[in-house]
């Protein structure tokens, strides 16, 4: 831990790092209930609530693509404050918010928003850090994080229970404060254009320049499998707080432990398992936690209360402290230095076609055959996942960017 601390990052990424941690706290006070709230104020089926977050996340699909281009050309700072502070307002609406067409309209704002601050905050990050100092900087990143949500929903399963208002006024005045710190204290990190024949024959790109990016079959293999994972986990994270209300009666307050020992998990443990996947492959590493991400989510069927949940949960959580640095920064190796928005974008949007698809699919699973069937659907994509991943390594074993810690 002390030799990460010792790499003199520079002082943005610090600047980043607080503001994550206080808009997390925030965020986190309400997404982990946030299907509890809106299934118990519409009274609807749980494929019909479930079917916002399809909305929210279409929405945010094609925010992506559209955000890539303009971080790539504009800037990553307004873009990220901008979207910081949108997305508060959404969450100070939404405590407002009484009918289906009132959710609708917010899931499109937020769905919109929110890829903007993601694109570029990956970008300022590849920005900001050489190569060799990445795998470490995503990984300081995740446990600013995790921190955040370590606090967030234990503090907010006790608001909720007294209060969903103040849970969203949490959650708003999180990302109001880290969207001021971008707007007031950040500086801009777009790289300045460099003269050469690439990159002369990128400038008449089609399709947003994202032409250049769908050609790179590596990196589009890579997101297929990625994507795979990431359906696992949205329906995990989405999906588990109503299940277990609803049918074990597990509690808010007492659910909000379970992200907060995911939370717990990733601050004590994620740089340690940084420091030993960064030695390996990272298409084998990816394969490993797509497998537990499986075998966590899937588990959740066999589980009948919350300790069994709380299990299932510590599984796909060591998945996460594999899979998740190791991924970004593989997305980071992969784009050239005029593209970062580009390729950050596509990544980004992975959770956003996973989360569109998955919890709809779950709840589809849950009202037409049985709930457990939410978990069988849930872990057969993590499993799938990891078999991509296998699948690419032994067709491609050269094509990937070297660990982090053999690049000189």
């Amino acid at each position: 831990m002390r030799k990460l601390f010792e790499l003199r990052l520079p002082a943005q990424f610090w600047l980043m790092f607080a503001g994550m941690l206080i808009s997390t706290i925030g965020a986190s006070m309400i997404w982990p209930f946030l299907m509890i709230y809106v299934s118990e104020r519409l009274a609807m089926p749980l494929t019909v609530s479930a079917g916002l977050l399809t909305i929210n996340s279409v929405c945010g699909l094609i925010s992506s693509f559209i955000a890539g281009p303009i971080i790539d050309r504009l800037g990553r700072k307004w873009v990220m404050a901008i979207s910081l502070l949108v997305n508060g307002l959404g969450y100070l609406l939404m405590s407002r918010a009484e009918t289906y067409p009132a959710f609708v309209l917010l899931m499109i704002l937020q769905g919109a928003a929110n890829p903007l601050y993601r694109v570029g905050a990956d970008a300022m990050m590849a920005d900001l850090l050489p190569v060799e100092k990445r795998v470490e900087g995503y990984s300081l990143m995740r446990l600013s994080n995790n921190v955040g949500v370590a606090i967030g929903p234990a503090a907010g399963g006790f608001i909720a229970s007294i209060s969903y208002e103040y849970a969203f006024y949490g959650a708003a005045t999180g990302l109001v404060i880290y969207g001021l710190l971008i707007a007031f204290l950040a500086r801009e990190t777009l790289p300045q254009p460099v003269g050469g024949p690439a990159a002369v024959l990128r400038q008449p790109e089609r399709f947003g320049g994202y032409g250049h990016v769908l050609r790179d079959q590596p990196y589009m293999t890579f997101l297929l499998a990625f994507i795979f994972t990431q359906l696992s986990a949205s329906i995990m994270w989405v999906l588990l707080s109503v299940y277990a209300k609803t049918h074990y009666g597990v509690t808010e307050r007492l659910y909000g432990m379970i992200p907060m020992t995911n939370a717990l998990m990733v601050v004590f443990f994620q740089i340690p398992v940084t420091m030993l996947t960064r030695r390996f492959n990272p298409l084998p590493v990816l394969a490993l936690g797509g497998l537990l991400y499986g075998l966590g989510v899937g588990s959740v069927a066999l589980g009948s209360g919350f300790w069994g949940f709380w299990a299932s949960m510590v599984v796909m959580t060591i998945g996460e402290l594999v899979l998740v640095p190791t991924s970004s920064t593989y997305a980071a190796n992969s784009a050239p230095a005029d593209m970062r928005g580009r390729y950050m974008s596509l990544y980004g949007l992975t959770w956003n076609v996973a989360a569109g698809i998955g919890p709809v699919a779950g709840g589809f699973l849950n009202d037409w055959f049985n709930p457990q069937a939410i978990w069988y659907g849930g872990g057969l994509c993590g499993i799938f996942s990891a078999l991509l991943f296998v699948f690419f390594w032994l067709r491609r074993p050269a094509a990937e960017p070297a660990p982090a810690s053999k690049i000189p």
